[in-house]
């Protein structure tokens, strides 16, 4: 299947030099947790409630178109930013969600899971990184996702500790001053274009497209950008098999 025009990107063909590395820092709702399932199961839900039928790509659509203008004004909590997310699908689509399913979104983010190659991918990287994750998230609904990953993150910043939201380039630059290394020793691993490889590479980071959607029309539960990132791979599992072949040195061997 085609690939929209504003996701595509031209992969580098240089492999990134991974010894040059010492902190990978994470994007976590699309990367490492698979949102746009979590997504899908509570809108479907909640919409078939209000006998509404829309496509999947219509759904991801318009959480993106939402989701990204609610996140540009005064900042509020990534709770509230989703059950703006809900009272906007009932704008626009003709009912008006009751308390408890204007809850039913952020309620959803403790069952949603990660993809299949996360944990170990994770746990891999731990024998060689620090890891850090940056995410627009609420600190408590984090907690929850954390358990999860089964790994100890030597980082997490959130978009509750920062005060803004991916793409804001103050989410990358407190996360650059508190990780304290040069920027050229952090590598950011994200799925987001638009959150986080166009605002990464605008401050001079290294990045990892991980092209979650490959092979799928539209950007899904993200707006469309074009940018292009050191290096583009469609998941977890192959950016591991990338830094082993340069990193299986006898010393801390990826497996």
């Amino acid at each position: 299947m085609p690939v929209n025009a504003h996701q595509k990107t031209h992969q580098n063909t240089n492999m990134l030099d991974f010894k040059s590395y010492t902190v990978l820092t994470f994007d976590c709702y699309g990367t490492l947790i698979d949102w746009e399932s979590g997504i899908l199961t509570a809108m479907r839900t909640l919409l078939a409630t209000h006998h509404i039928q829309l496509t999947d790509e219509v759904i991801l659509e318009r959480f993106a178109e939402f989701e990204a203008a609610l996140e540009q004004g005064e900042y509020q909590s990534y709770r509230q930013i989703l059950q703006g997310v809900v009272q906007r699908f009932g704008e626009q689509f003709g009912f008006t969600p009751t308390t408890a399913e204007q809850q039913a979104l952020p309620d959803s983010i403790r069952n949603w899971l990660p993809f299949a190659d996360t944990v170990a991918a994770l746990q891999a990287f731990k024998k060689r990184f620090k890891l850090v994750i940056i995410s627009n998230i609420d600190d408590h609904l984090f907690a929850d996702t954390a358990a999860h990953l089964q790994v100890e993150f030597d980082q997490v910043i959130t978009a509750e500790q920062v005060r803004s939201y991916k793409p804001s380039l103050n989410n990358f630059q407190q996360a650059m001053q508190r990780i304290g290394v040069p920027s050229e020793q952090i590598l950011h691993v994200a799925a987001s274009l638009y959150h986080d490889i166009a605002p990464a590479r605008s401050l001079g980071l290294a990045t990892v497209w991980v092209n979650r959607r490959h092979g799928l029309v539209g950007s899904g539960a993200v707006l469309p950008v074009q940018e292009q990132p050191d290096l583009e791979v469609p998941d977890l599992k192959t950016l591991v098999d990338r830094a082993k072949q340069q990193l299986s040195d006898g010393l801390i061997e990826l497996s």
